[in-house]
């Protein structure tokens, strides 16, 4: 079992920043794949970015350059450093992890980029 907690969401004017954290606690020793994904409102949800426990990373297109993800192993969590953000960023962002073959996610964290 794995419970993942964001936090960090909120509201920004485009060009700003934000920086999500999502922390993973449960029955294990160790998670290999960590994401982020995004859902924004009538739209389906779509990965953001993904890092695997050695730091490779895969980033959509519509966010390179602006976002990063990294990972604490030691503490089981992942961040998304959100920079340069645009409206077309607003969107329900939640935490992915996969242990066993099963997938879990996080509850999510509202990012609104309006002015």
């Amino acid at each position: 079992q794995v419970q993942l907690a964001e936090s960090g969401g909120g509201l920004v004017q485009p060009g700003g920043s934000l920086r999500l954290s999502c922390a993973a606690r449960g029955s294990f020793f160790s998670l290999n794949f960590m994401g982020w994904y995004r859902q924004a409102p009538g739209k389906q949800r779509e990965l953001v970015a993904r890092i695997l426990s050695d730091g490779s990373t895969n980033y959509a297109d519509s966010v390179k350059g602006r976002f990063t993800i990294s990972r604490d192993n030691a503490k089981n969590a992942v961040f998304l450093q959100m920079n340069s953000l645009k409206p077309e960023d607003t969107a329900v962002y939640y935490c992915n992890t996969w242990l066993a073959s099963r997938e879990y996610w996080g509850q999510g964290t509202q990012v609104i980029v309006s002015s």
